[in-house]
């Protein structure tokens, strides 16, 4: 059984699974790991979930700084 399949054993009748709980739930595990632990997670993840877990965090990453380039977007390009 996988670590997900873990957390939602434990919680599944705890929570509703709302995007609410499922943040709470997330911040609640991440504060409990450390850098190691999550690196074992990671080690045990199969190709296709490391494949979807790096897309996440890209896309996340892009979408982050695309947002604050709009928002503080710098010098103009066409101001000499």
């Amino acid at each position: 059984m996988n670590f997900i399949d873990e957390l939602y054993q434990l919680y599944r009748d705890k929570l509703t699974g709302d995007d609410e709980d499922i943040d709470v739930l997330t911040l609640a595990v991440l504060e409990q790991l450390d850098r190691n632990d999550v690196l074992q997670l990671i080690s045990e993840l199969e190709d296709r979930e490391l494949y979807n877990l790096m897309g996440l965090f890209l896309a996340d990453s892009l979408k982050k700084r695309f947002a604050n380039d709009m928002i503080d977007p710098g010098p103009s390009k066409f101001i000499h």
